[in-house]
């Protein structure tokens, strides 16, 4: 039986594509998207560039009204429990929504600074976040310290520099990226933060914030001191599954654990009838990784959109969905000007293979290989190149995917 009600738990990229994706493919019954904040559905990648810098406003990175979807909205109720068996959820203002058909995609939140903090130490996750980091950043004396370099640190420093506000990055690791894309990304990065006047440290991190009611800086673990009048804390992201303490579901670095379908895992891992997640919030099996893999990229919110709906509307005693395309895990940023992206997943390579460094014409392309095998590709300015790329890592993936089906 086809569901009558789907709600979509999470009204953001994941969640409205999600719901895209089943009006696309069909479904004609009754649809609530739920999300947390009071904003309407709106688009993140430009919180850290476009909306901080001033140039793009909430009308300019709205998404698709939820007219359009015939969906109900509830915004600025987050979701608080979730009941499976009874096919219950929970909101926090205590009202309960049934449903025959359940889509997770709350996302993510930022990761918190451990202890207490003074006022003018901040987070960027939210439209709300972004306002409130430009508000800091236009006032008269503004300095700002943006602690962790990886790809948000880093977009919030070029952003802050463009500004013309004096900007300080903090970076435990030896290189901006390491983690994610290796030494030679790596360098090429600090070498452009550096050119655009960013005082950039690494292999250092705070060890404490100084200010009583309102930051004035921070003591760096080196024993420096960096002045500043606001802090951002880029530290990374944790998924937004602390509702879903109890309901029985798996979880896993506290992402929801699916199948290749998108199809939630209970605890004992098997299927949970009815219910699929789609974006940052959720964690899956790819070919070309060991187990499951976490991704918070753009792309991957889109592609796991398409592939939940089909495994929310696959008609029950119909057997497996049919087996889901191969995807190429891709993502960008933007830093003074220049488009870096990436395909694969360049985090998992054990051989990295230079092509082309040049930081005064600012172009890089890396290969990432593991056991000789493409695993990534990652370019600055030659993002024309990636398509030569693609369809290698496309078939990469299928090799290792039909050999693990014969293990």
């Amino acid at each position: 039986m086809s569901p009558r009600h789907i709600v979509v738990v999470g009204a953001s990229l994941a969640g409205t594509r999600t719901a895209r994706a089943l009006r696309d493919q069909g479904f004609d019954g009754r649809l609530t998207l739920v999300g947390d904040e009071p904003h309407a559905p709106y688009d993140r990648p430009p919180l850290s560039k476009q909306v901080l810098a001033g140039t793009r406003e909430f009308d300019d990175i709205a998404l698709s009204p939820s007219g359009d979807l015939g969906a109900e909205l509830r915004t600025g109720v987050p979701a608080a429990a979730l009941r499976p068996a009874d096919r219950e959820l929970v909101l926090a203002d205590g009202d309960r929504l049934h449903w025959d058909g359940l889509v997770i995609a709350t996302g993510a939140a930022a990761r918190p600074w451990p202890a207490p903090v003074p006022d003018g130490v901040r987070t960027l996750r939210t439209l709300d976040d972004a306002r409130a980091l430009r508000r800091d950043l236009t006032a008269d004396g503004a300095r700002l310290l943006v602690v962790g370099a990886g790809f948000l640190g880093s977009e919030v420093a070029a952003t802050a520099a463009e500004l013309g506000v004096p900007t300080t990055l903090v970076e435990a690791g030896e290189l901006p990226l390491a983690r994610s894309a290796g030494a030679v990304a790596g360098e090429f990065v600090a070498r452009l933060h550096r050119e655009a006047g960013v005082d950039l440290r690494t292999g250092t991190t705070v060890r404490s914030f100084t200010g009583t009611d309102r930051v004035t800086g921070a003591d760096l673990d080196d024993g420096t001191h960096v002045p500043a009048t606001v802090v951002l804390l880029a530290l990374g992201a944790v998924p937004h599954t602390a509702w879903l303490r109890g309901s029985g579901l798996l979880l896993d670095g506290g992402a929801v654990v699916c199948d290749e379908h998108g199809r939630v895992l209970a605890e004992d891992g098997t299927v949970v009838p009815d219910v699929v997640a789609a974006g940052d919030v959720s964690r899956r099996p790819h070919p070309l990784a060991d187990g499951t893999l976490h991704l918070g990229h753009w792309s991957a919110a889109v592609e796991h959109s398409a592939l939940a709906a089909r495994a929310l509307l696959h008609p029950a005693g119909a057997g497996e969905p049919p087996e889901p395309p191969v995807t190429v895990p891709s993502f960008w940023s933007d830093l003074y000007g220049v488009r870096i992206r990436s395909l694969g997943l360049p985090h998992l390579a054990d051989e990295v293979r230079t092509v082309e460094y040049d930081v005064p014409g600012r172009h890089l392309e890396v290969s990432y290989h593991r056991g000789g095998e493409p695993v990534g590709v990652l370019t600055a300015g030659r993002a024309r190149r990636l398509a030569a790329h693609r369809p290698v890592l496309a078939e990469a993936a299928r090799r290792r995917r039909a050999a693990l089906a014969a293990l």
